[in-house]
């Protein structure tokens, strides 16, 4: 059984694998007896919300050996969660992920740095690099 940081890492980096946006975890041990993690994303259409629900759900069984306690919402509603029992991933469309902010009603929880991405090089965009 994986540990729940590896899991919600895992889901982040397979909602960023199809190119979903504003991808954040956020640590909620110790603040919320509901699960330890929340990963947040955010999809830009309907088709896309449910290819970052599959892909989700599909490779954390694959890899991980993890299968989503509950997958709810429809893709319409523009709000669907994974519930993986200690990680629950949403993954929003931006309009309803600004109406909801769940985000801010967790503020003060620390987030989670996402190491799977490309960190920034530090040298400027208009560069000719080598």
């Amino acid at each position: 059984m994986a540990e729940a940081l590896d899991i919600a890492k895992a889901c982040a980096r397979y909602a960023d694998d199809l190119q979903a946006e504003d991808i954040l975890i956020i640590d909620l041990r110790g603040l919320s007896s509901i699960t330890d993690y929340f990963v947040i994303c955010t999809g830009t259409s309907t088709p896309h919300l449910k290819a970052i629900r599959r892909d989700i759900s599909q490779k954390a069984g694959e890899e991980l050996g993890e299968k989503p306690r509950s997958v709810e919402g429809d893709p319409e509603s523009q709000w669907l969660v994974i519930d993986f029992v200690n990680v629950i991933v949403h993954v929003f469309h931006k309009d309803k992920r600004a109406l909801y902010g769940i985000e801010d009603l967790w503020k003060d929880a620390p987030r989670v740095p996402l190491d799977f991405l490309p960190q920034p090089s530090g040298k400027s965009a208009g560069g000719t690099g080598a």
